[in-house]
């Protein structure tokens, strides 16, 4: 009697191939497939609009904490970590672009995560990158009332202000392309800039008090610095959830640390200590009044950005599951998805900004749970694996191997220690006058 064959365990490379077939054949290459004929059309834009997309995305509700950073950890070290910071993230963008060159059909973290980490890695990384969107549009909802704080005097409770600003931003996230939104990413980015001119302007003519300092090191607690730190974390965090890089990352990369490196010294360098966060506030009433008005539709869109690549994330999964494939047909069917879709995430965004009335907390918890592995940590872990094998193949691999490494331990390191340092400020910050869904005006 013939011994029957041995059955081979599957190998680490074996598993590796399945997953990154299941990914592969998930989406047959594409997950907007061939999109000739259909009414609603995702794969429209060119990478100018691309560009100010990011932009627009970037340089928002980021800059707008930088000078109070300057203010927490001193002028030189803050220059120093906006630079660096900013040298850091544009090499892990081109890290992210590399992988999706190496991996075309790569479309979301849930994506990357599967081929990096098999099914868990996909329900993890996915999880987390909506999640993270939706805590953005947490903090534009938040910024929006202190908006409406300032230029109403506060003449309504803050919560009505969050309010009125989730409806605005669910009514603007309609459209079902980003084509419609990247136009509008113009007027972010001219608005934001004019904003933050406007604030330059505005402190340079009122002149530094007498009695103001400048620091270029300060002796400041390890949660109010690192706090600082992470503000500028989240100032570098939001370009990976586009796809094209090259020319667009390079021209966002250049344009935010140029514009955040002026905007914060001058602005810290006219105020000191009594900068405010967001920065707008630095003015006197009039003029932050002007600042914050002009600075409205970076405030709205910028938000209406994030949303929209969350909701297409569920809008591709849930559509395009079964026989019926919905994706594209503008059918009443796929429009009512996407609508159901916006409200539920615009809702749990409005939760997440009663809960966590202070910007520059908000802006500082994100940082620690999201932006500290997708725009550092998984990008040094995905350049371990696309060059598995030689990694220690000539001195130039060897250093590499030590950087990217490194980048992974940085995203750990900022992940806890991030938690830490946000965790005791917002619960300093609830036991003191700015209490969860309360009517307190968060404009200070």
């Amino acid at each position: 009697m013939a011994a029957k064959p041995r059955t081979q365990r599957p190998t680490a490379t074996t598993l590796e191939e399945n997953d990154v077939a299941a990914t592969r054949n998930k989406y047959n290459g594409d997950p907007f497939g061939n999109e000739e004929g259909k009414k609603v059309k995702y794969k429209t834009l060119t990478w100018p609009q691309t560009g100010f997309i990011m932009i627009a995305e970037t340089i928002s509700l980021g800059i707008l904490s930088l000078p109070s950073v300057l203010a927490a950890v001193g002028l030189v070290a803050g220059i120093i970590l906006i630079i660096g910071l900013g040298i850091i993230a544009t090499y892990t963008g081109y890290v992210l672009g590399q992988f999706k060159i190496k991996y075309p059909y790569v479309h979301t973290m849930g994506d990357a995560g599967q081929i990096l980490a098999g099914a868990w890695g996909r329900e993890i990384c996915g999880i987390a990158q909506t999640t993270f969107l939706v805590f953005i549009m947490g903090s534009h909802v938040l910024t929006f009332s202190i908006m409406m704080n300032v230029l109403t005097n506060h003449s309504l409770c803050t919560i009505w202000f969050m309010i009125i600003g989730t409806a605005i931003s669910f009514i603007c996230t309609l459209p079902r392309t980003l084509k419609s939104v990247s136009h509008l990413s113009v007027i972010s980015f001219a608005s934001v800039v004019a904003a933050i001119m406007i604030t330059m302007i505005g402190v340079g003519l009122r002149g530094r008090p007498a009695g103001i300092m400048i620091e270029n090191t300060t002796d400041v607690s390890f949660d109010k610095a690192f706090i600082g730190f992470m503000n500028i974390v989240f100032a570098y965090g939001t370009y990976y959830a586009f796809t094209s890089f090259g020319v667009a990352l390079y021209s966002l990369q250049i344009s935010d640390t140029c514009l955040y490196l002026i905007a914060a010294v001058v602005i810290y360098y006219y105020t000191g200590k009594d900068v405010a966060s967001p920065a707008l506030g630095s003015t006197g009433p009039l003029l932050r009044k002007i600042a914050y008005g002009i600075a409205s539709p970076t405030i709205i869109i910028a938000g209406v950005i994030n949303a929209h690549v969350a909701a297409v994330c569920f809008d591709v999964s849930i559509l395009k599951k079964g026989t019926n494939n919905h994706l594209g047909s503008g059918s009443f069917f796929s429009n009512l998805v996407w609508v159901i879709i916006l409200l539920i995430l615009w809702v749990i965004a409005w939760v997440i900004a009663e809960a966590i009335p202070s910007f520059n907390h908000l802006l500082a918890l994100i940082s620690s749970l999201f932006v500290s592995w997708f725009t550092y940590g998984i990008s040094g872990a995905m350049w371990l694996h696309i060059n598995k094998g030689q990694l220690f193949k000539n001195w130039k691999k060897k250093a590499l191997t030590i950087i990217n490494f490194s980048i992974c331990v940085m995203g750990i390191v900022i992940t806890v220690l991030g938690l830490f340092a946000s965790g005791k400020a917002i619960h300093d910050d609830t036991d003191g006058s700015l209490g969860a869904f309360s009517c307190n005006d968060n404009s200070i």
